[in-house]
């Protein structure tokens, strides 16, 4: 049993939960290929140690910059996983430079996310990219590597999964026609860094227009409805699950980022604040939400995983929502990480930080820690710390080049 230390002042409090739940990347990340593990627990039909995932690993390294910056690793530690990281993806399945979901671990083979589903995956891909040109940015006394990362971001060939001029297809295998219902990438969701990295690109660009015309019209794109006192700019009715609106900006600067359809800095506290003020109405009369526990995003659930959200609210808060808000709304997240980790860290609480979520109605706990999970609490208290991560990636090239190419501005991209 990992000791509490109640009684912290905040600032020590979120290096506390920050530095413990690196821990899930730092510590249990794959011993071969240094790719972060799905998950920590559950079975959901694949091999727990060996299935590995790109857009985890992509979130876990930014996580792992994090550790080299703070002193919790040795920085040459953490630069030796970038480089055994970027020999396996080398290596690994590919499918015209964009890389599957999962991944098994040892052998680089493709592992199907789903029956059929065992071809390139282009939103995880961005998340890979997304991590691994950060660490290209932060560890500059190694450019090789850094060179090694641009090769492989350049072979990513996004405009192949274009569908007829029009829609950009979240899966494809090259060898098999598009299956029934394929299905296209349209917002408002987690996706925009799709766009961005594909935008940027110089070897296989996506033009512009399907940004415009297929991402930003689609009927869940545009909201600008009021839930209690906040005006929701972007997604479904009531926002859906927050991580669509965190995962875009883990590493992308919503500080000042706006298009022709909205002020993302804007749309991400608008979602977080939404999401809570849904948790304190608390219309299905769950046990323990309030002010201090709120936060509905995907997660491990007691009948499975569910895609949490003011819609689908099952009674199961999951950590990551409302502590991946904290660069947003941090008086309204910050009595949450005290609450789960002073009041409820005796059941939540472990080496590896918070379990991935709880439901106190049916006093159950997860089992499980989830990568994609994990990763952003990391991220988004060192982003409210120092905005570190923003800082990395928003200076690299290709973001600065693919946001800028779709029409998007913001004070740092003016400074370019």
């Amino acid at each position: 049993m990992v000791q509490l230390m109640r009684g912290l002042d905040d600032a020590a409090l979120r290096d506390r939960v920050a530095q413990a739940t690196a821990l899930y990347f730092l510590d249990w990340s794959h011993p071969v290929s240094g790719m972060a593990r799905e998950r920590s627990a559950g079975s959901f039909g694949y091999d727990v140690a060996e299935t590995v995932c790109t857009g985890g690993t992509g979130f876990g390294l930014l996580a792992q910059i994090v550790a080299a910056e703070r002193g919790w690793r040795p920085r040459r530690d953490i630069l030796d996983r970038v480089e055994r990281i970027v020999t396996f993806l080398e290596q690994a399945d590919r499918f015209d430079g964009v890389y599957p979901h999962f991944l098994n671990g040892t052998t680089g083979r493709v592992l199907p996310f789903m029956a059929g589903d065992d071809g390139g995956d282009l939103v995880e891909t961005a998340f890979l990219f997304t991590g691994l040109l950060g660490a290209a940015g932060y560890f500059i006394e190694a450019p090789e590597i850094g060179a090694r990362i641009e090769a492989l971001y350049e072979e990513v060939n996004w405009a192949s999964h274009i569908q007829d001029n029009v829609s950009l297809m979240w899966h494809r295998h090259p060898d098999r026609p598009w299956p029934p219902g394929a299905l296209p990438i349209r917002g408002w969701n987690e996706c925009l860094p799709v766009f961005v990295l594909a935008a940027g690109s110089d070897t296989h660009p996506v033009p512009p227009a399907i940004y415009h015309d297929s991402w930003a019209t689609a009927p869940a794109f545009h909201n600008g409805q009021f839930y209690g006192d906040t005006r929701l700019p972007l997604g479904s009715d009531w926002g859906g699950p927050l991580f669509l609106s965190q995962y875009p900006f883990l590493g992308i600067d919503p500080r000042g980022l706006r298009d022709v359809h909205a002020d993302y800095g804007v749309q991400a506290r608008a979602h977080a604040l939404v999401n809570r003020h849904h948790c304190l109405q608390n219309p299905q009369a769950w046990t323990g939400y309030g002010p201090a526990c709120w936060g509905l995003t995907a997660s491990d659930d007691p009948d499975g995983y569910a895609a949490h959200a003011p819609t689908e609210d099952t009674g199961t808060i999951t950590p990551t929502a409302a502590l991946s808000s904290l660069p947003y709304a941090p008086q309204e997240a910050m009595p949450v990480l005290r609450h789960l980790h002073d009041d409820l860290g005796d059941r939540i609480w472990g080496e590896a930080g918070f379990v991935d979520a709880f439901n106190l109605s049916r006093d159950w706990v997860a089992e499980s820690r989830l990568a994609i999970d994990q990763a952003p609490i990391v991220i988004g208290l060192e982003n409210h710390r120092s905005g570190l991560i923003w800082d990395i990636v928003s200076n690299r090239r290709e973001v600065r080049q693919g946001l800028a190419r779709l029409g998007f501005r913001a004070p740092y991209l003016d400074s370019a």
